[in-house]
């Protein structure tokens, strides 16, 4: 009985210290990667505010060479949904809509994740003018977590998990934007 109270109180005394470190956590995360691209700023912009076509630049498009897409509304505009199914667990099933568009400027969307996990995370692409000819655009994915769940920050580096698929995705965009 005596080792059963023992383990008991240290058991507390785990997820209490977890819950106390979570208070101390930012619940906020961003990733944010960049590229610059040779194209103006405006046909870089009317490229990327397209969804349709991340399915020629993702990453996570060419992981599954078969997974279902279906697409309603208007795309370019807000409220344009592109939704995915997909077997292979790191692409799993969602869909992103169109939230904000800042013409020249940037597209917003909300991502929802149904499978492998649920979440919602709102997703960025801007693009900047580095001169006449140079675009910079950056792609960003920000969310935050509940507490306490924003101990997971200590755990999952997102930066390292979605950064590196942002990098070669705005690096498949940057070969296909430049060829034309």
């Amino acid at each position: 009985m005596k080792i059963i109270k023992i383990l008991l109180i240290i058991l507390f005394a785990i997820v209490a210290l977890v819950l106390l470190i979570a208070l101390f956590i930012s619940k906020s995360y961003k990733v944010e990667k960049s590229i610059v691209i040779h194209a103006s700023k405006d046909s870089v912009f009317n490229y990327i505010k397209h969804l349709k076509n991340q399915n020629d630049y993702s990453v996570w498009s060419k992981m599954d060479p078969n997974w279902k897409t279906s697409f309603s509304g208007v795309d370019g505009t807000v409220g344009f949904v592109s939704a995915w199914e997909s077997e292979v667990k790191n692409v799993g099933s969602g869909s992103q809509t169109i939230t904000k568009i800042v013409e020249g400027d940037s597209i917003v969307t909300k991502l929802k994740f149904i499978k492998p996990f649920k979440a919602e995370n709102d997703t960025y692409l801007t693009v900047s003018a580095v001169d006449a000819a140079n675009t910079k655009v950056s792609w960003a994915f920000a969310g935050s977590y509940p507490y306490p769940m924003n101990i997971m920050k200590l755990i999952f580096n997102l930066e390292k998990m979605i950064g590196k698929d942002f990098e070669q995705g705005l690096e498949n965009m940057k070969v296909i934007i430049e060829k034309k």
